[in-house]
């Protein structure tokens, strides 16, 4: 392979023209990408252009996607270690290209030493400034905003990093149809008040206000996940919610148990089938908690609930605790949106909606953002 011996070396620091997209810890050097949806993004003239990483996990390995000129380009795994990615060669110099490096995998609160860092460019062109999208907006969600089963086979249930993809989820369609750029906040299994498994540590709320609450550890703790997020730095012009899932599915699980306290949780049905009354109210209540949470951050943002892409069970809870809260706090800057649910048709791998279904998610919230923003 014939050499470039014209591409230079540059570290973040000396870049003056790039976009940082998702939450992250701006002064690090290297850069972390703690969420799917997170990224760099820059426009640059030249032939050719490297992206310099460092990667390293226990057993999730990372998944990156790229685009050129917002096309999608490439989606690969990425092994531990100090290396580069080719995301253009061979190109006309003079054009300005736009390229963006995003990662695909969630932030991986199981695996405190997933990491994904981004040291740098090697390049033989200029670097020039990165337009500003029309809107910003935030996803809050669980698997399905980690757009897990999007990639695979409807057969494939192996949960592993390859089946998940922000590149295919229904927040990067909508924010693409806005000219939006996004914010990812989602874990597989977690909900608002507990998990699907009952486990009440795994609910959302309780790292929200950290840049990335999720990612654990020491090595994450170094790289700034748990510092406090600073709301002001990116203000969104619409929140989108997207959790319930998992609660409704912790109504049919077991008790779970603290291993330490031996102290157990458990979200209950009567004999009936039927949500038991208290369990119910405790969830409604961890929805009103977690809206006051959210607006306290964001004053000005519409947030918008939007359920339903797995099934519509806690649907009559989700709206009752919306309206408790417009009660409460008299802020009528939020709504509701029930989304399509998945068919056997829009199935993708892992029993999780699949690029079918969330594209019909995507129609659904894309309609009713243009009407809130006037897009």
């Amino acid at each position: 392979m014939t050499v470039n011996q014209n591409l230079k070396t540059y570290s973040l620091k000396d870049i003056e023209n790039f976009k940082i997209h998702g939450r992250t810890d701006e002064t690090q050097d290297p850069l972390p990408l703690f969420f799917n949806g997170s990224g760099v993004e820059v426009n640059v003239t030249g032939t050719e252009l490297w992206i310099d990483v460092e990667v390293d996990y226990d057993t999730h390995e990372p998944w990156i996607w790229t685009a050129l000129n917002d096309a999608f380009m490439s989606r690969q795994m990425l092994t531990a270690g100090t290396g580069s990615v080719c995301l253009f060669r061979g190109m006309s110099p003079e054009a300005v290209k736009n390229v963006k490096f995003f990662r695909e995998l969630q932030a991986m609160s199981e695996d405190c030493g997933c990491r994904l860092l981004v040291r740098g460019f090697r390049c033989d062109g200029e670097f020039l400034p990165v337009r500003s999208r029309r809107y910003k907006l935030e996803f809050i969600g669980d698997s399905i905003t980690s757009g897990e089963g999007t990639y695979g086979a409807e057969e494939d249930t192996d949960w592993v990093s390859m089946y998940m993809g922000s590149s295919r989820n229904y927040a990067r369609m909508v924010s693409d149809a806005l000219d939006a750029e996004y914010r990812l906040i989602s874990q597989g299994g977690w909900g608002v008040l507990t998990g699907w498994e009952n486990d009440p540590r795994h609910n959302i709320p309780s790292r929200y206000e950290k840049i990335c609450g999720l990612a654990e550890g020491e090595i994450n703790e170094k790289l700034g996940a748990g510092k406090p997020y600073d709301f002001s730095s990116w203000v969104p012009d619409a929140i989108i919610v997207n959790l319930g899932t998992n609660d409704a599915s912790a109504f049919n699980q077991p008790a779970w148990t603290d291993p330490e306290s031996g102290q157990t949780f458990e979200q209950r049905k009567e004999a009936d089938g039927t949500f038991h009354p208290e369990d119910l109210a405790r969830f409604e209540q961890a929805v009103a908690d977690f809206l006051k949470m959210i607006r306290r951050n964001n004053p000005t943002s519409h947030i918008v609930w939007v359920y339903g892409m797995l099934g519509y069970d806690l649907t009559l809870a989700i709206t009752d605790a919306m309206n408790m809260y417009r009660k409460d706090t008299r802020d009528s800057n939020i709504g509701f949106l029930q989304l399509p649910v998945m068919t056997g048709e829009t199935v993708g791998a892992h029993f999780h909606p699949g690029e079918k279904c969330h594209v019909k998610a995507a129609q659904a919230i894309i309609e009713y953002l243009k009407t809130l923003l006037n897009a």
